[in-house]
């Protein structure tokens, strides 16, 4: 059990947490995009539970001509406007469109996005922060800052330890509670 209190901020990867990865590509358009099960459920738990929600997501597709920044605004549009549609919130998506080759780049596991985050808003403390992701990266960046982390198992090999481990988003959501 993750005890929290409601001035805590929720990062989200979004490939293999959110929706289903694509392991052959990227997720070009809407169409591709389809959402794990217990998803939608979960993220409203977690708009009731938590100040601030965030997503934060390499993309590098973008970055390699595969797709254009329109194209990933087009998927996150869906994504959030779904979101929505049940009761959810999603404060902000922050996405990387580096390389994995650029020097000085602001992909996960580098910390670059959780700044952003606070930039935009300064309330966040990433100590009273839970980090959620399928990967190493995912895990380091919020060792990173500070962070507390969860793995959301999937086929994705994970040699990172999390401070916590789930199933699902919604396992994880059956798992939290507020100290009084």
């Amino acid at each position: 059990m993750i005890t929290c209190s409601k001035d805590w901020t929720l990062f989200l990867d979004r490939d293999g947490v959110i929706n289903q990865r694509n392991f052959d590509g990227y997720i070009e358009k809407p169409e591709d995009f389809f959402f794990e099960e217990g998803a939608l459920e979960a993220l409203l738990a977690f708009s009731q539970l938590f100040q601030r929600v965030v997503v934060v997501t390499n993309q590098q597709g973008v970055g390699k001509g595969i797709m254009t920044a329109r194209n990933l605004s087009e998927v996150h549009t869906y994504m959030l406007e779904e979101v929505e549609k049940a009761g959810a919130k999603i404060d902000h998506v922050f996405y990387s469109a580096d390389l994995k080759t650029q020097e000085n780049n602001s992909r996960k596991p580098n910390p670059t996005m959780g700044y952003w985050a606070q930039e935009m808003f300064p309330e966040i403390d990433f100590k009273k922060s839970i980090m959620v992701g399928d990967t190493n990266g995912d895990i380091q960046f919020g060792k990173k800052l500070g962070m507390t982390t969860v793995l959301i198992k999937s086929k994705e090999e994970v040699s990172e330890q999390a401070d916590f481990e789930f199933n699902s988003l919604l396992e994880l959501a059956k798992n939290i509670q507020h100290n009084a």
